[in-house]
C-alpha cells in the first residue's frame, strides 16, 4: 500500500544519486579524502564523475 503522496520522479532521481556516490567510493582518492584543500577534492570529484560519464557512454 502506497502512502497518499509518493512522488516517484524525485525517488528515481535519489535512487541515481545514490548510485553515483557509490560509483564515488570505488576511486579511493574520494573514499579517503586524501585531497587537502576543498578546491582539490571538488576537481578530483569532476574528474572522477567524467571518467564514470565517459565509460557509460562508450559501453552504451
Amino acid at each position: 500500500m502506497q502512502p497518499a503522496f509518493f512522488p516517484r520522479i524525485l525517488y528515481k532521481a535519489r535512487a541515481r544519486i545514490e548510485i553515483l556516490i557509490g560509483k564515488l567510493k570505488r576511486f579511493k582518492r574520494i573514499a579517503l579524502r586524501c585531497e587537502k584543500t576543498a578546491r582539490n577534492y571538488s576537481s578530483f570529484v569532476a574528474l572522477a564523475c567524467a571518467f564514470i560519464w565517459v565509460k557509460s557512454v562508450h559501453t552504451a
